[in-house]
């Protein structure tokens, strides 16, 4: 199955469902199910703004699948949009690039330790 790797706390918050979007600055025609690996790396600043929501944020994990509905393509229009339906979690910074839809995240409990790797990458998986 399809993986992508994501820093924490970027991992876990599209593991409970609070992040729908992942921006990135290149398109992915793939639809469908994949699952979010939780990296070794930590964005501080993000950290910072979401501890209080009481989740777990484990690394080098696969911690949950999501499926993947769009790739948009980015303009200061959608962007503002996306940033507005949850502040908490995308701010207000405008960008650019394309947002993948994200949907119906579940947590998976792989309990093995896995390095994450960059861009999407394959980890045998059955639900």
């Amino acid at each position: 199955m399809k993986v992508i790797t994501l820093k924490q706390p970027w991992a876990s918050l599209v593991a409970y469902g609070y992040k729908k979007y992942e921006f990135r600055s290149w398109k992915l025609n793939y639809r469908g199910p994949i699952l979010i690996h939780a990296g070794l790396g930590i964005d501080k600043d993000a950290m910072e703004k979401v501890e209080d929501l009481g989740l777990d944020f484990p690394s080098k994990r696969i911690i949950a699948i999501v499926n993947v509905d769009d790739c948009i393509s980015l303009d200061d229009t959608i962007s503002k949009a996306i940033n507005k339906e949850n502040p908490l979690v995308y701010g207000n910074k405008v960008r650019t690039g394309y947002a993948w839809k994200l949907s119906n995240a579940k947590l998976v409990n792989i309990p093995e330790t896995i390095s994450g790797k960059q861009g999407i990458w394959n980890y045998n998986f059955e639900e």
